[in-house]
């Protein structure tokens, strides 16, 4: 019997996990996969509009238009589908967009989704056999954009849908004496509407310090209010650093950590997204879903007491298309059986042990998914345990390299190109 696989979300980890599936025709039925909006593309795919699409519901996208990758098409790409190299390295969101739409159609997915439909609930059904062996299998109850709904069985289910949709606002006293506008970067599109505007930036994380270099060149007053290091590289005049905002007082004026006080008109949350699965009973499953955190994942991927749902792409800093190339491979090895899990508990205890190993080196919980370096022996492990290729060492070498040059130059870096020459070496092109 050919394995029933549903996948939420048509983004670059959805796209991926339907290539793969569909690759597989000796173990695999054609995957269902399942997408809110009506294109492919997930978070890359912008949309003018906030707030809520015309069926209510919310805007998915957080792309801001004149985004540009922070990393080079060179190790952004999943492994065996490289961009058109007369591209520059680093690219505009619509690239990166028209790339995963090649990417479908090369290998032929679009049939396979279902546009504009909203998946509801994700139950798993248990059996035991005679044998005393039990069997899940995947109750997904989804509606489209006329409003009916079904439910569906599965083998299994990936959960492909992102987290960068649900803002995360932290909460700061004294929030509702703010006199001027609140946003959350997921709601920001474009510099113009602050130009003249004084804006305090709360983050000086990707999206912090590249949201306020575009609004200081569009005219805005920024302060870039963050509790790390003191950025040393050069900023553009019209952005100042400053220490956390603690407070709103009942003026309106905003306090910050080092007491010193400022007026402002925007408050501009860049402050990451929250883990949100509105489909899906954590405690049905044995899982922690919380703002910054879901637990326990063997491997960051799968739940240990419901082996056949898997979570692609959980982890932050990371070299995302390629990180979701390995898990989805290592995750269809364990369905079609080429490798075998352990046992629940000791799923379970490994991933406590993990967690706890990090928590002891200072780790902050809401950090405890952030793999960084950790991620190139993670995906070496992902490709040894399910047998199929690694990636080359060229990847990490030349994301090393960005890294070093974004410290040094936030404003320029972008402007170099790069060439893999092999799978161990990159060149600087003009």
């Amino acid at each position: 019997m050919l394995q029933r696989v549903a996948v939420i979300g048509a983004g670059a980890a959805g796209l991926c996990t339907a290539r793969h599936i569909l690759s597989r025709p000796n173990s695999f039925a054609p995957p269902v996969v399942f997408e809110l909006t009506s294109n492919v593309g997930g978070t890359w795919c912008y949309d003018e509009r906030i707030g809520t699409y015309d069926n209510g519901w919310p805007i998915h996208s957080s792309m801001y238009r004149d985004l540009r990758t922070n990393l080079p098409k060179e190790v952004m790409m999943f492994p065996d589908f490289p961009f058109d190299p007369q591209l520059n390295s680093f690219l505009p969101h619509q690239e990166v967009q028209r790339y995963l739409e090649k990417y479908c159609q090369s290998h032929n997915i679009r049939p396979h989704i279902r546009f504009s439909t909203v998946v509801e609930k994700v139950k798993p059904f248990v059996v035991t056999k005679e044998d005393k062996e039990k069997t899940t299998t995947w109750e997904v109850t989804s509606s489209d954009s006329s409003g009916f709904q079904k439910t569906e069985t599965f083998d299994s289910v990936f959960v492909c849908s992102g987290h960068y949709s649900d803002p995360h606002i932290p909460d700061i006293p004294g929030m509702g004496n703010f006199k001027g506008k609140v946003l959350h970067s997921h709601s920001y599109r474009f510099a113009e509407p602050f130009s003249g505007q004084s804006v305090v930036v709360l983050g000086a994380k990707a999206s912090g310090l590249d949201i306020s270099i575009e609004l200081a060149k569009a005219g805005a007053q920024v302060t870039l209010s963050h509790g790390r290091p003191r950025l040393t590289f050069p900023l553009p005049s019209g952005i100042q650093q400053s220490s956390p905002v603690v407070a709103i007082e009942d003026d309106g004026s905003i306090r910050f950590q080092d007491g010193s006080m400022a007026r402002a008109d925007v408050l501009m949350f860049c402050t990451g997204y929250n883990f949100s699965y509105p489909f899906l009973d954590g405690d049905q499953l044995g899982l922690e879903i919380q703002d910054h955190m879901v637990s326990p994942l063997y491997r960051f991927l799968v739940p240990p007491a419901f082996p056949s749902l898997f979570f692609i792409g959980i982890c932050k800093i990371i070299c995302p298309f390629p990180n979701f190339d390995c898990q989805v491979q290592f995750a269809l090895a364990v369905l079609d059986g080429s490798v075998s899990l352990p046992p629940q508990a000791e799923m379970e205890d490994e991933v406590r042990r993990a967690l706890h190993e990090k928590v002891e080196c200072g780790v902050q919980r809401r950090h405890l998914l952030i793999m960084d370096q950790d991620q190139w022996e993670y995906c070496r492990t992902l490709a040894q345990t399910a047998g199929f290729s690694p990636l080359p060492p060229v990847v990490r070498s030349l994301y090393e390299e960005v890294w070093r040059q974004r410290q040094v130059h936030p404003e320029n870096y972008r402007r170099i190109n790069y060439r893999l020459i092999s799978d161990t070496e990159w060149e600087v092109i003009n």
